[in-house]
């Protein structure tokens, strides 16, 4: 990435723009640099665009779910010195934008989900008996695109070396059975702040019917489908993906 990371600390972050802040949260096997066109679009446009990195696998296994994880959010939202934020995830990072929101409503003014878990999950940690194989491994990578040229050597690599390190691989099967865990769907209803759905119509992991329900069951958001598209719509199809969000927030006021 062009953007250079930031730490202090105990926060390992990417930022670019001023203005707003814009907080996005990566998935379980998501780097930051997944988020490169929202970053370059949106710190162009108003807002402070910061991408923290997650401590999905270093963190003890107690503190290896969706609540600790939204913790660490509102932690990091605190030593920015932020009141209000924006907040963006993707798959897990979607579940724990969900969650934190649901714990501190009135420190996020708008939420955005893409793929997000929370209601559904395609056994987020499964598939991993022959974790050895690299082409099986390959296969699944690319499966959560709908174009499996999306699957770069480096991010079938990356899925590769965290499945076959031993102690990621048990953390990622704690993360997925802690989304299950901590399922939203009764909580939604509940959730008042403005939310923005992106979905990719061709999502295998969070079908499109998940989707749908979560915004059948928030009281406040608006869905937008994106075509020949899996689970990282903003990695699949960025522009597309920008100028749905760009429009929404602008639409909305913020």
């Amino acid at each position: 990435m062009t953007h250079t990371i930031k730490e202090e600390g105990k926060y390992t972050y990417i930022e670019a723009g001023k203005g707003t802040p814009l907080i996005v949260l990566h998935g379980l096997m998501g780097g930051l640099s997944n988020f490169t066109g929202v970053l370059n679009h949106f710190s162009k446009k108003g807002y402070q665009v910061i991408i923290p990195e997650l401590p999905i696998y270093s963190r003890t296994l107690l503190k290896t779910n969706v609540k600790s994880f939204a913790k660490f959010v509102h932690e990091f939202i605190e030593y920015k010195g932020f009141d209000e934020v924006i907040l963006l995830g993707n798959s897990l990072g979607g579940h724990i934008g969900l969650y934190h929101t649901k714990l501190h409503p009135e420190h996020v003014k708008a939420l955005i989900i893409t793929g997000s878990s929370g209601l559904y999950e395609s056994a987020m940690g499964g598939g991993y008996t022959k974790r050895s194989d690299y082409e099986v491994m390959k296969k699944k990578a690319q499966e959560v695109f709908y174009d499996p040229a999306v699957a770069t050597k480096e991010i079938v690599d990356e899925v590769y070396e965290t499945v076959n390190d031993r102690n990621k691989l048990i953390k990622t099967l704690a993360i997925a059975k802690s989304a299950i865990r901590h399922n939203m769907a009764k909580d939604l209803p509940k959730m008042t702040t403005p939310t923005c759905i992106i979905w990719g119509k061709n999502d295998t992991v969070t079908p499109p019917n998940v989707g749908v329900e979560f915004n059948e069951l928030l009281p406040d958001s608006d869905l937008f489908w994106i075509d020949k598209c899996g689970h990282a719509a903003m990695m699949e199809h960025p522009e597309e993906f920008n100028t749905i969000l760009d429009e929404w927030l602008q639409k909305r006021g913020f």
